[in-house]
């Protein structure tokens, strides 16, 4: 699904024009980004959790020369999807 279709589906299902989900779909976005940036966990019920997760720095080699490099650490977003989402899939 992409953003558009979403959008789509949102009005639809709430009964609203597609600019006024367009506009809700990209604020709750938004706010999402917002909260996971600022190292905020967001549980939405029903869909998961979003995290933020270390990844340690460590060694790796370039594909075309076979050097060895250093990768560094960062930073990266998880979901966990929540217990109703997985048992909607496995239905």
């Amino acid at each position: 699904m992409t953003k558009t279709e979403l959008i789509s589906a949102v009005a639809e299902k709430a009964g609203l024009k597609k600019a006024v989900a367009e506009k809700a779909v990209n604020a709750a976005i938004e706010a999402v980004v917002e909260a996971i940036s600022k190292g905020e966990r967001v549980a939405i019920p029903g869909l998961g959790v979003f995290n933020i997760r270390e990844r340690k720095a460590r060694k790796g080699r370039n594909p075309r020369t076979g050097k060895e490099i250093t990768i560094p650490a960062r930073k990266v977003v998880a979901f966990s999807a929540a217990k109703s989402l997985k048992e909607a899939l496995n239905k």
